[in-house]
This record gives structure tokens, sequence and C-alpha cells, in this order.
């Protein structure tokens, strides 16, 4: 039952949230652990003169209360007013029931998955370890604002994330891979259903038990500039976290550099090249249907045919610069407050295949995922999994260690070739000491010319 918080002058919103867990980790042959949790919270924060006031609470009924929103308020005339204005929206209602109709036998049919994948992955000698992880939230989100809002609505979240650890004597080596979806639940839900995402993955985990050894023997990348291939993965990566976090507002208009670099029309790469946030894809890792301020879920271009087309807002960023709403302020949890974030970023595809890609590499290197990197603005440092020599357009030995750097801008402009192939990975991602979010990125294989690559 939502609170009367009728009498509440200033902007407000409350979210409620009920979060169920289940969390399964297999060590090599050992079970590290079998989780489940429950817990109930919500956040509530009033917006007055340019300030943010916000309290988060595990027993709602006991804590919105009017005295407790009034020393709110209270404290409010100890903070200096700031510039800054909110974006409002219209009232809606929407609330969405569901009904799980497989509650039994649910934690053994998760547990059999995992163990399963697991046993494959130790079925090599030189797999010495594993890490494999199966992990799912159940999230109910209630929503209700000064605007008129009244949003219901519940997300289910599945992941596994399974590593082979190779050895041969002092070398060691690992090779992952992780498998992330989400279900916007309403009507009658099968969960064992939603689940078959996550099965008959048998071919993908043999690979990397083969990835895992094979990296044993290659040899390290020899540094230098190359024309490159990158793989889907790596081009996810590269959309998300070098070009992705440059289109959030919240960076965007406290920094007059970035006004500059990130200015609508601004022409950065080939017409061909577009980059979309889109939280409306059918089951990725990252959607939703509303974000944490109540606002719709959007498709938004960030790059249009090379030029930037587009940034991700929240109410207050979209106020600021004069742009429309996105809904793109998202939250880990309600013990933390809305902040700009990505959903599912991606880079859309084109015409090529990939092997045509490769052939227009007469000495190059196709790179393949990614295990992280940092970005500093608009320079970036991404690590790889694993790469190929190619030569006259042919794939060669194995390499390892490649380290990819550069300008992003600079990257953009040297994009040259666009594939067909377009996957979108479930991951998650962390700004502002909240992680982990759920989002998706990915892309199509991509050509691109003159990369500073790093290696011995």
């Amino acid at each position: 039952m939502m609170p009367d918080l009728s009498y509440v002058k200033d902007y407000f919103d409350l979210r409620i949230e009920e979060i169920e867990t289940t969390f399964l980790h297999f060590r090599g042959k050992e079970l590290e652990a079998i989780q489940r949790n429950f817990e109930r919270g919500g956040f509530f924060r009033i917006f007055q003169k340019g300030n943010w006031l916000s309290t988060s609470f595990n027993d709602v009924e006991s804590q919105i209360n009017r005295e407790n929103i009034d020393n709110l308020l209270k404290n409010a005339l100890l903070l200096k007013p700031k510039e800054g204005s909110l974006t409002f929206l219209f009232p809606k209602e929407d609330k969405r029931n569901y009904k799980i109709i497989d509650q039994e036998e649910l934690l053994n049919y998760k547990f059999d998955l995992l163990r399963k994948y697991n046993n494959i992955l130790l079925s090599h000698p030189k797999i010495v370890t594993t890490n494999a992880i199966y992990n799912d939230r159940l999230v109910k989100k209630i929503f209700y604002s000064k605007d008129g809002r009244e949003i219901d609505f519940t997300i289910f979240y599945y992941t596994i994330y399974l590593v082979a650890v190779s050895r041969d004597g002092n070398n060691i080596c690992d090779y992952g891979l992780g498998i992330g979806r989400s279900k916007i639940l309403e009507g009658e839900v099968s969960i064992k259903e939603l689940l078959k995402d996550l099965d008959n993955k048998e071919s993908e985990i043999e690979k990397i038990v083969k990835i895992a050894v094979d990296l044993l023997s290659a040899e390290s990348v020899v540094g230098g500039t190359y024309d490159v291939v990158i793989d889907q993965r790596l081009a996810g990566v590269f959309a998300h976290e070098a070009f992705g976090h440059l289109s959030e507002a919240d960076h965007i208009y406290t920094n007059e550099k970035l006004k500059k670099l990130m200015a609508i029309g601004s022409q950065y790469g080939i017409e061909e090249l577009t980059i979309v946030d889109d939280p409306l894809l059918i089951g990725e890792r990252g959607s939703y249907l509303y974000d944490d301020e109540g606002t719709e879920a959007k498709k938004t271009y960030l790059l249009k045919e090379g030029k930037i087309a587009g940034h991700l807002h929240s109410k207050e960023t979209a106020a600021r610069m004069g742009e429309e709403l996105t809904g793109n302020a998202r939250s880990i949890s309600y013990r933390y407050p809305p902040i700009v974030r990505m959903s599912n970023t991606y880079i859309e595809p084109r015409d090529k295949s990939f092997e045509e890609l490769l052939s227009l590499l007469d000495n190059g290197l196709y790179i393949c995922g990614a295990r992280g990197g940092q970005t500093e603005l608009e320079n970036f440092s991404f690590a790889s999994q694993y790469a190929y020599e190619v030569k006259k357009g042919k794939l060669g030995k194995m390499i390892k260690d490649v380290t990819i750097c550069g300008n992003v801008f600079e990257t953009l402009k040297n994009i040259k070739g666009i594939g067909n192939d377009l996957k979108i990975f479930g991951g998650s991602c962390g700004k502002g000491n909240q992680y982990p979010l759920p989002v998706g990125d990915g892309g199509p294989h991509i050509l691109i010319k003159n990369v500073i690559i790093g290696g011995r």
C-alpha cells in the first residue's frame, strides 16, 4: 500500500524494491556456496532549490511518515541553494502482475545445470581449476512520484559465468565466458523455460577449455601499430567503455572539454557507423521498461551515420542541457540514488561478412574478447583475451597479451569496415561506487586501421 505523500510540495519520488537472489559457486571440484536471500527496502528523495535530499531504509511502512519527511525538509534549509531544475513527466499508472508456475525443484535444476558445465570445464588434464557461477535476481520495482507516476513491474535477471584455468609447469592461463539475460515478468511465468537460454551450451563450454589450453603455447604479441579486426565482444566493450560513458550527460554538463567533443552533430566516423543505447531489446541483460525515475525506456542514438546524435539523461541532466529525457537514470538497488547509466549499448551491423573484413587485412591481427581496461575521458586501454595473426586475409597462429590503446575519437575515424553479424553480451557496469549494474553491450566484427597495440 503506497503511503499518502500528497502534502509534500517539492518534487519527490519513492522507490520500493523486493529482491530475491540465488547464488551457486563451484571452484574446481568443490562446491563453494549455495545461497538464497530475500530483502525489501526503499529509497525516498526530495528535490529542493537545486539540491537532492534522500534516505534509504528497509522498513518502508515505518520510515515513510510525516515526521521523517519533515526532518528531511528541515535539513534542506541547511544547504546552500544551487542552480538546477528537473524535466517532469505526465502522470501515468502501469502495474504488471505475474505468477511463477514452477517454484518446486528450481534450485535442483539450477544446481544440475551449473555442475554439468563445471564438469565439462574439468574434462581436460591441463585444466587445473575452474570458477563456475550461477546467479539470478528477481527484482520487483514499485515507483511513486510527485509528477503522478505509479509504476509496478518485475525483472528476472539470470547469469552463468564459467572460467577454466590451465597450467603447464609454471605457465598458467585462463579463459572464460559469461551469459546474462533478463525478462520482464507478466502473467504466468515458467522460470525453467526462461533458463533454457542457458542450456545446451556444451559446445561453447568445450571452446572455453580449448582456448584456455591453446593459450599455454601462444606467444606474446609484438607491440606496434596494426590494422585489426575486433570481434563482437571487444566491439561491445569499446562501444560501452570508450564511447558510452562519454555519452552520459552527468559527465558532459560539468566538463567544458567534453561539451565541445560531444556536441550534437560533430562528425567522428564513417557514415556506416551508428552506436545505440536501447533498453527495449527483448531479453537482454540491460533491458527494462522504466528507469529508476519512472521515465519510459527508449532507444537513443548516440552516434548516427558517424555523427554525435544524442546523450543519455536523467531528469536533472536533461533539464540542465535542454535535451529530451532518455530513461537512463538507474541504480543498482534501493540503497543508492539513480545516476545516469547505460542499458544495452552496441554498434549497429552493416553489410560485410567476417571473411570480407579479414580479406582487407594484408598483415594485421584478429583480436578477441576483453579482460577489462580503463578509460580517461577520450583515452582508453583494453586488454583482450586472445588474438590471431592475419596474413593476406588468412588467420594464423594464436597470440596473447594483446592490449589496445588509443583515443576514442581517432579510433572512430579509423573504423573502415563494419560486419553483418551483431551479437550482444550480458555484463555488469560500475560507476560512482555502484556495481554491479546489469547492462548489455555488443556489435558486429569491426575493421579498424592504425591501432596501437601494446605487447613485448
